[in-house]
């Protein structure tokens, strides 16, 4: 087995190089340069408290096709309904604390550690992370999800949810958000019956480090994310509709 050990310089190996469970390098840091650069490269940080921070390459890879999206009936009912609205970027650090303390079963703890709170919250200031509110009709927020944006490519980190089908509601207008952008497609990173369930689908690494080239030879969507005028109604009505 041959697990890479990070210099002090952001650079990181070839993906192809990953052991098969998609584990390709260990140690580094979580500077915004080296952050960048793992994105850049279709790498991501995965780890938990008690171990080095790892990094990931996966093969095969979860992608979100826009094309593909798959709104349930009782989702576009929610929808329809306004039982939920939908914000970006208002209280990002809420959000990732939220996603830190979500009970994955079969998971012992959070692989957002502090460090990596941090880190996303420092991206965020920078303008390349970003945060989906989904806010109840109290004004609470019920759900959400975070992620990082380079080029034409939206790569998802984590989404939680405190009501029911908050953080689908929140993940559908992500979706065509970034349609109306011109964005390729949503990394979803690893394989999951949630994120299946909504259409993303698995694609092999080769393919998707083609396509993530094709996505970075446009510039990121730098700084706050909000709705044009009108176009929250445009989604929702999209959504929405039967």
């Amino acid at each position: 087995m041959v697990v890479y050990r990070l210099i002090e310089d952001p650079i990181f190996p070839d993906p192809d190089e990953a052991e098969p469970d998609g584990l390709l390098a260990v140690g580094g840091d979580l500077s915004p340069e080296r952050l960048l650069s793992a994105y850049a490269s279709g790498i991501f940080p995965w780890y938990d408290e008690n171990s080095p921070i790892l990094w990931w390459s996966l093969d095969p890879r979860l992608v979100m096709s826009f094309d593909k999206l798959h709104v349930s009936r009782r989702v576009k009912r929610k929808i329809r309904n306004k039982k939920y609205r939908v914000t970006f970027d208002t209280d990002f650090e809420q959000v990732i604390r939220n996603c830190a303390m979500k009970f994955r079963p079969g998971q012992a703890g959070t692989w957002i550690v502090p460090e990596m709170i941090d880190a996303y919250v420092k991206l965020h200031k920078l303008g390349f992370a970003h945060s989906v509110e989904v806010w109840n009709e109290s004004g609470k927020l019920s759900g959400g999800l975070y992620g990082i944006s380079l080029g034409k490519v939206f790569s998802g980190e984590s989404m939680f949810f405190i009501e029911p089908d908050a953080s689908k509601v929140g993940f559908s207008y992500l979706v065509q958000y970034l349609k109306n952008r011109e964005f390729h497609f949503i990394d979803c990173q690893q394989p999951t019956g949630h994120l299946k369930s909504l259409g993303a689908e698995e694609m092999s690494r080769e393919l998707f480090l083609e396509k993530l080239d094709e996505a970075l030879n446009y510039s990121a969507l730098r700084g706050v994310w909000q709705f044009m005028p009108g176009e929250y109604e445009q989604i929702t009505n999209l959504l929405g509709c039967s």
